[in-house]
């Protein structure tokens, strides 16, 4: 049976989810992409590092700390929505979306402490903090967005689940289906940068869609 608060916490994090994905791309395309902080000298980004330390740090709790809690919730939410009529893809699904956010979470540690140490160093010696923000965004890549494998997977897998199943709404799941394919795209060389934008936009899209169903429900 399943549990009615769960649900409703479910459907709440899945706009909180989806709040986080649309402040990210928004403060990315209206603050960050305009200063040129992805494509300048190392040496520029550190000084935009230092100028804007607290919108970055905001940008990274909110994209990847609050992201990871609402995560949770929405994938032990719909384990429970799903677990009585595919209970074995459930419950792998559900798994790897657990294992998607302590990846978010961890990305968003390595984040703010790489924020902390590039513009603690700067002063004293730039070029050591040059070398410290480009390693440390390589593991934060590495570990939160250089390939989309374990979200790809979790909504690929539940998506089936729930469309084999009957559960959800077939529009949604063959949308999450496309999501999850789409994130382990960006495993092919070359198909990242598509695979990447049709993962992470389109779950603006799934994200909502699941939260208000789930509160609907």
């Amino acid at each position: 049976m399943m549990n009615v608060n769960l649900q409703k916490a479910g459907g709440w994090a899945g706009l909180v989810a989806g709040g986080t994905y649309i402040f990210g791309f928004a403060l990315l395309l209206a603050v960050l992409a305009p200063a040129g902080y992805f494509e300048g000298e190392v040496a520029d980004k550190v000084q935009f590092m230092i100028d804007n330390k607290t919108t970055l740090a905001v940008w990274n709790f909110v994209i990847w700390i609050l992201n990871s809690f609402a995560m949770v919730v929405l994938a032990v939410a719909l384990y429970d929505q799903l677990k009585g009529g595919a209970p074995t893809l459930a419950a792998i699904g559900s798994a790897y979306g657990i294992i998607w956010a302590g990846l978010i979470l961890a990305a968003g540690m390595v984040s703010n402490i790489s924020l902390e140490a590039v513009t603690s160093m700067a002063g004293n010696d730039p070029e050591g903090a040059a070398t410290l923000m480009l390693a440390l965004s390589h593991v934060e890549n590495g570990i939160g967005g250089g390939n989309e494998l374990a979200g790809g997977f979790w909504v690929l897998v539940i998506s089936l689940g729930a469309f084999l199943s009957n559960q959800l709404q077939k529009p949604l799941n063959i949308w999450g289906m496309v999501i999850g394919v789409a994130g382990l795209s960006t495993l092919l060389p070359g198909a990242e940068e598509i695979g990447g934008s049709i993962f992470g936009l389109g779950f603006i899209v799934w994200f909502i869609w699941a939260g208000v169903y789930l509160l609907r429900k």
